[in-house]
């Protein structure tokens, strides 16, 4: 099922197909389209035309992602470093999470009630094992510290 993207409205129609399923970020579906045989030249030609019609954009991507991402219990630290892996720019990274309408100090409560059963760590070893999990997901260090103290809610 090799197809060959060797003219412009091959690179365009595979890209669309891309983002018909889910938003890209430009460097990602460059990525994929050179996967798929596409000439950088025809790439970068298509998605400047696409971004020109507002059908790639950087700022929805970064949206989508990040409400994805936070529905699947992933806090903000982890986010950052998987959009910055990505090749997105780290100011538009800092925005897109400072506009995100996520309260992530709920976030991190559900993650660990869901986990935990909202139990309080009893000894220094379970209190690491839940340090360990919520610093995984990518929760500050101070907002863990105050939840596993019991005292979140007290902003």
């Amino acid at each position: 099922m090799t197809s060959l993207l060797d003219n412009p409205v091959a690179v365009r129609r595979a890209a669309m197909d891309l983002l018909a399923r889910r938003e890209h970020g430009r460097v990602e579906l460059t990525r994929k389209l050179r996967q798929r045989g596409a000439p950088d030249e025809l790439i970068e030609a298509a998605l400047e035309r696409l971004t020109q019609e507002g059908l790639l954009s950087e700022a929805r991507y970064l949206q989508a992602y990040i409400a994805y991402k936070a529905r699947a219990g992933y806090g903000p630290l982890r986010i950052r470093e998987a959009l910055s892996q990505r090749g997105l720019n780290r100011g538009d990274i800092e925005q897109a999470l400072r506009e995100a309408q996520v309260d992530w100090s709920e976030q991190l409560q559900q993650v660990w009630q869901r986990k935990f059963a909202a139990a309080l760590p009893r000894d220094p070893r379970e209190r690491a094992k839940q340090v360990r999990f919520l610093s995984y997901r990518g929760y500050p260090s101070d907002l863990v510290a105050r939840l596993l103290r019991g005292c979140l809610d007290d902003d």
